[in-house]
């Protein structure tokens, strides 16, 4: 089976919280960001989980924070989005501007 080469709902989501979170973006604060803006709940692990295949297409980055004491020493994986990652992001939009703006129903509403 081909890869895929689309975003997911959640992927696109999970994206756009990073570059609003900018340089705090870690996954507690990225599922907080997606829950408040978005109005719906995502479990840790599947922010982790998305994460992890977003870093592996080269779509997003990570690198370690210093270690803190009220983290039992451990430091936070900060994410995010790269060039490519930018790049997607718009690619999506303007395809969904293309398909909302071609749908009588949805006429006058804009994206």
């Amino acid at each position: 089976m081909a890869g895929r080469d689309y975003l997911t709902a959640l992927e696109l989501i999970l994206m756009l919280a990073l570059m609003r979170l900018r340089e705090r973006a870690y996954g507690v604060s990225i599922a907080r960001e997606i829950e408040e803006s978005t109005g719906r709940g995502v479990a840790l692990a599947s922010v982790y989980a998305t994460l992890d295949r977003l870093e592996s297409r080269g779509l997003v980055q990570s690198e370690l924070g210093e270690p803190t004491l009220e983290r039992g020493g451990r430091a936070k994986k900060y994410f995010q989005i790269t060039t490519k990652g930018l790049k997607e992001i718009r690619q999506v939009r303007h395809e969904l501007k293309r398909l909302w703006n071609r749908l009588p129903q949805l006429q006058g509403e804009t994206i």
